[in-house]
């Protein structure tokens, strides 16, 4: 009876320990089908839009380009994978995409709820509000009784009921699903204001045939840190996606560009060394090649120069470092050391 009992329990863990490699294979599902599937927005300028020929750019594009030349050597296998706010994590959960780079706040429930695994910051924003410059309105507080457009199944629902109510005030809620239904219903008339991140505010008022019509008002209302998700239970795959998240970080901090990285291989910094491959194994220790961290350098950048490239102030969505500027220049940008 004990031999029955032990053969039965050592076939129960034999089975736990096929099904947790079976649901730890997201890199080598990745490999081998030689596209990376990033769940992104339905289309935000700046940060997740196709062009004219359909492909794909923005800043958070661009972080999915990154994750795909860290795992397989060329930034330019990736798959769109467009999503809701109501859907993307439905997409992610049931293996639609393999990462969600996407403007998704990071919160308990989601972490914990939703069964996500977030990989760090990577833009830090908070929600505003836009109105037409013909209204007047120089303050939130100035809102009450506006109609309101705002994008369902995001943290701005909440943050506008609490905001509102605190305040002693009332709104009537436009709702809608995707950023572009949102610059229509704001353009149109339906709403009078429009809700969500700051940086989303920033995108949509590019958007808009007179900008200068329209004003993001001072106040910011909620803490909405942005960063990289994936589904619990792989954490080699959890791994991968919070460096390579850390490596754009560390590049810019140890000056290391995309037009530089070459000489910096011969850099006498041991930390540089390290996250260029040079010395150290921690290609091999991520399932990766030693070179991993430089293919991202080589094809999309350090962190700034993603920035820059996408929303920084030269772009038509204008926005200034901030709190996303690098730890050493006051902002919250940092990573844990490559050692």
């Amino acid at each position: 009876m004990k031999q029955k009992t032990t053969a039965i329990l050592s076939a129960a863990v034999l089975a736990l320990g096929v099904t947790g490699t079976a649901q730890a294979g997201t890199l080598e599902d990745v490999q081998s089908r030689g596209v990376l599937r990033c769940v992104v927005s339905t289309g935000v300028a700046g940060f997740a839009q196709p062009d004219a020929n359909g492909v794909w750019g923005g800043f958070d594009v661009d972080f999915c380009r990154a994750t795909a030349a860290a795992v397989l050597g060329d930034g330019g296998k990736i798959e769109a994978v467009t999503s809701t706010g109501k859907t993307r994590f439905t997409k992610l959960n049931a293996g639609e995409g393999d990462v969600l780079w996407r403007n998704t706040t990071i919160t308990f429930s989601r972490d914990v709820g939703v069964k996500l695994r977030f990989h760090g910051v990577n833009y830090y924003d908070g929600q505003g509000f836009m109105v037409k410059k013909s209204l007047g309105i120089n303050s939130a507080m100035d809102l009450d009784g506006a109609s309101v457009c705002i994008q369902t199944g995001t943290t701005t629902e909440l943050n506008l009921a609490d905001y509102f109510s605190s305040n002693g005030m009332k709104y009537e809620p436009v709702t809608i699903e995707t950023n572009d239904e949102a610059r229509q219903n704001y353009e149109s008339g339906r709403c009078d204001v429009y809700t969500t991140d700051a940086s989303g505010l920033a995108s949509t008022r590019s958007a808009l045939p007179d900008p200068d019509a329209h004003m993001v008002l001072p106040e910011i209302i909620s803490k909405e840190p942005l960063g990289p998700a994936t589904r619990q239970g792989d954490d080699l795959w959890s791994d991968i996606v919070t460096w390579v998240l850390n490596a754009t970080i560390t590049a810019e901090e140890l000056g290391v560009t995309s037009a530089n990285v070459d000489e910096m291989k011969g850099s006498n910094n041991p930390e540089v060394r390290r996250l260029l491959g040079v010395d150290g194994s921690q290609g091999q220790e991520l399932g990766l090649s030693n070179d991993w961290a430089y293919q991202i350098i080589k094809q999309i950048g350090n962190y700034g120069e993603i920035f820059e490239r996408n929303i920084g102030v030269n772009t038509p969505l204008g926005i200034a470092r901030g709190l996303n500027a690098q730890w050493t220049d006051g902002g919250l940008i940092y990573s844990p050391p490559f050692r």
